[in-house]
């Protein structure tokens, strides 16, 4: 059983941010979650607040991540909605853990108008499983919505956190598996060659 008593290396790094003026702290999240996940980077994605219960980020309609009949395209919502399960996520998972998306699910509804941001939460219940338990999964809460206040897609993102390190194999006893050299004479023995 493990136990989460500090927040862990991604978790404290948000936590400096909160030392710093409140209209710097989001482009510094912004800073070092792009610097982690560069596709985020390339797409523009931004972090308005980061806590280890919820998280919101947003998506700019612009060029680069338009479709061709200048929405934000499909994938972009995808990642938008990955990036914001993540860092929620991420945020509670032990040091010792890694964590990993095990499925996504998007449904589109409707086209998109304009830029999207995404909310995405943890209930204390999921994160106090994150902390105590080996390994698992959780459906990580998210919404997003566009500049109409509609909500463009649905989404279920399952996250799953694993051990590190993987137990250790036995290793194969001394028959099976002599030790190299040991039938060799040693230097100054009576062994002839």
């Amino acid at each position: 059983q493990l136990s989460m008593s500090k927040p862990n290396r991604l978790a404290a790094a948000v936590l400096r941010t909160r030392a710093l003026p409140a209209t710097w702290q989001g482009p510094a999240i912004t800073f070092l979650f792009n610097t982690m996940v560069k596709f985020a980077g390339t797409a523009g994605i931004k972090i308005h607040t980061a806590t280890p219960q919820e998280v919101t980020i947003s998506l700019a309609n612009k060029r680069k991540v338009q479709n061709h009949i200048g929405g934000v395209h499909a994938c972009a919502m995808a990642l938008l909605s990955e990036s914001a399960t993540g860092l929620v996520f991420g945020m509670n998972v032990p040091d010792t853990h890694v964590p990993v998306i095990k499925s996504m699910k998007v449904e589109y509804k409707r086209r998109a108008v304009g830029g999207l941001h995404a909310v995405a939460k943890l209930t204390p219940e999921q994160i106090s499983k994150i902390a105590t338990e080996e390994r698992g999964d959780v459906l990580v809460d998210v919404v997003v919505k566009d500049e109409s206040g509609n909500t463009p897609i649905t989404c279920e993102m399952v996250w799953a956190w694993t051990p590190k390190v993987r137990a250790a194999k036995p290793a194969p006893g001394p028959a099976s598996n002599p030790t190299p050299g040991a039938a060799q004479s040693q230097p100054g023995s009576d062994a002839k060659q």
